[in-house]
C-alpha cells in the first residue's frame, strides 16, 4: 500500500480508536448512564471484537490495534451501563 494510503488508514485509525475516550472519561468518573442505549453498546463492542477476528484473518496489525483500543474505551462504558440497571431493577 502506498504512503497515502497507510497515511490515511491510521488517521481513520486513530479517529474512530479515540472517539469513545471523552465518553469513557465521563461514565467512569461519574458513572451516570441514564439515556445510554445498552443495546448499542452490544452492537457495537460486538462489531468491534468481529473487526478484530476479521483483522487476525488478514493480519492486519491496524485493524486489531486500533478496534482494540476502541474496544478498550467502550467495554467499561458497557459494564457501568449493566451495573446500573441491574441496580435499577432492584
Amino acid at each position: 500500500m502506498s504512503i497515502i494510503g497507510e497515511t490515511l488508514g491510521v488517521l481513520a485509525g486513530i479517529c474512530t480508536a479515540v472517539v469513545f475516550l471523552p465518553q469513557a472519561l465521563q461514565t467512569i468518573r461519574t458513572r451516570n448512564t441514564s439515556g445510554m442505549s445498552f443495546s448499542s453498546y452490544v452492537i457495537y463492542c460486538t462489531g468491534m471484537c468481529l473487526w478484530i477476528a476479521y483483522g487476525v484473518y488478514l493480519k492486519s496489525l491496524q485493524m486489531m490495534f486500533f478496534n482494540g483500543i476502541s474496544l478498550l474505551f467502550t467495554l467499561p462504558i458497557l459494564g457501568i451501563i449493566i451495573k446500573n440497571n441491574l441496580k435499577s431493577k432492584k
